[in-house]
C-alpha cells in the first residue's frame, strides 16, 4: 500500500504532502508501529544491510516515526557503537552525530526531541560512520526522499555530494510502507539514500548508469 501522489513540484505542494504523510504515519497505533519496527529490524538484518557496520547513527523516535532502538541491544549490538543526532549549536541548522550507549541520559533539545545529555559529547565525523539510518517523511521506491523540511539531514550530509578521497557511510531511510508516493523529483542539493526499509521490503537505489 502506497500514496498514489503526482511528483510534488512547489513549495505549497510538498508542505500539504508532508502534512498528509506525518498524519498518515501518526495515525498508526502504537501496537502497528511496534510490529512495523520489529519487522524493520528484521529486513535490515536478512538484507545484511549493516553486516559490517560498526559504528552507526540512529535517531530517536519523534511524531510517529517508527522505533529501531532495539537495534542497541542484544549480543551483536554490544559490538557496535551508536551515534544519535545532536543539533549544533554553533552551526544552527545542522547536526552532529553523538556516541551513546542504551540507558545513558537524554535531554530533550528545544524542538523537543531527546539528545545524549552528556558534557564531554564523542563527536564522529561524516566519513567514520560506516551507516547512517535516518527517519522519513515520504519516499519513493527509487529512494528519494522527503524529510521535514527544516534540512537538519541535507546541510549534515551535504559533505557527502561533495567527498572524493574517503568511503561514505551507507545511508538508510526508515519509513512506514504508507508513506511511499509514487514519485518525488530529486532537488540538487539531495545526498542520494542507498536503500530505503519499511515494514513491507527493502527498497534499493539502482546504480547509477
Amino acid at each position: 500500500m502506497y500514496t498514489s501522489d503526482p511528483v510534488p513540484g512547489t513549495a505549497d505542494s510538498l508542505r500539504q504532502l508532508r502534512r498528509r504523510l506525518r498524519a498518515l504515519r501518526r495515525g498508526l497505533d502504537p501496537r502497528t508501529r511496534a510490529a512495523h519496527a520489529a519487522a524493520m529490524i528484521r529486513h535490515l538484518d536478512r538484507a545484511r544491510l549493516l553486516r559490517t557496520a560498526g559504528r552507526i547513527a540512529l535517531y530517536v523516535a519523534a511524531d510517529g516515526e517508527p522505533d529501531l532502538s532495539g537495534l542497541m541491544t542484544g549480543p551483536a549490538a554490544q559490538r557496535r557503537r551508536w551515534y544519535l543526532p545532536v543539533l549544533r549549536g554553533h552551526a544552527p541548522g545542522r547536526l552532529w552525530f553523538v556516541r551513546h550507549r542504551p540507558g545513558e541520559p537524554l535531554r530533550a533539545n528545544h524542538y523537543g526531541i531527546p539528545e545524549p545529555a552528556r558534557r564531554h559529547r564523542r563527536i564522529a565525523p561524516l566519513h567514520a560512520l560506516d551507516a547512517i539510518l535516518l527517519p522519513l517523511v515520504g519516499f519513493d521506491a527509487d529512494c528519494n526522499r522527503l524529510g521535514m523540511g527544516a534540512g537538519f539531514y541535507d546541510r549534515s550530509l551535504a559533505p557527502l555530494r561533495r567527498r572524493r578521497h574517503w568511503r561514505r557511510p551507507l545511508l538508510i531511510g526508515i519509513a512506514h510502507d504508507c508513506q511511499r508516493v509514487h514519485r518525488l523529483a530529486p532537488r540538487p542539493w539531495d545526498v542520494p539514500l542507498d536503500a530505503v526499509v519499511t515494514e513491507a521490503q527493502v527498497y534499493r537505489r539502482l546504480p547509477t548508469p
